[in-house]
């Protein structure tokens, strides 16, 4: 286990949040919020910010406010995004510190963490920028990424981790977007 996360160090992986999903999940608007204030905060900081989306044909594009904070976004039908290549390609960055959020918490969040842990990465999942359909769905999910390897964090301790110090340059802009 890690220390503190490092800025430095970090690719934030947004998984699935897209706009035929996102009215069916528990929560999805505190999720969806969530994710949009890390992936804002990421930009100020300088950190990737990677996003999968599952069928979009199907399952509708990102969802609009968290599109333009994406650096990149992976097509892929496979549950698990490590098994598309193009998804571990975008991962050879020289960051070893991997935050994983997305929905849902039990499919693709989980099947994603797992097999990032297979492949001996560091992964961090953020619990309130998760989401499933059902509340006891989320809850297996984080209790099987944490008995696998995986840091549960809360997005708030992240960004606090990110920038270690009040004295941080962008500890202002940060603040704003937490409160």
């Amino acid at each position: 286990m890690s220390y503190l996360c490092d800025a430095s160090r970090t690719t934030l992986i947004v998984i699935d949040l897209q706009e035929k999903l996102m009215p069916v999940i528990g929560d999805g608007a505190q999720v969806l919020q969530r994710a949009v204030i890390l992936a804002q905060a990421a930009k100020l900081l300088a950190i990737p910010v990677i996003g999968t989306a599952q069928q979009p044909l199907r399952l509708g594009p990102i969802v609009a406010p968290l599109h333009p904070l994406l650096n990149r976004t992976i097509e892929k039908s496979s549950f698990d995004a490590c098994a598309k290549a193009e998804f571990m390609a975008a991962l050879t960055n020289g960051r070893d510190e991997l935050v994983v959020l997305g929905c849902e918490a039990h499919i693709c969040v989980l099947q994603t963490v797992l097999g990032l842990l297979h492949r001996q990465r560091r992964v961090k999942l953020v619990s309130d920028a998760c989401g499933s359909r059902k509340a006891a769905d989320k809850i297996a999910a984080i209790d099987r990424a944490r008995a696998a390897g995986a840091e549960i964090v809360s997005s708030e301790m992240l960004m606090f981790e990110w920038m270690r110090d009040s004295d941080h340059p962008n500890f202002r802009e940060i603040l704003k977007l937490i409160k």
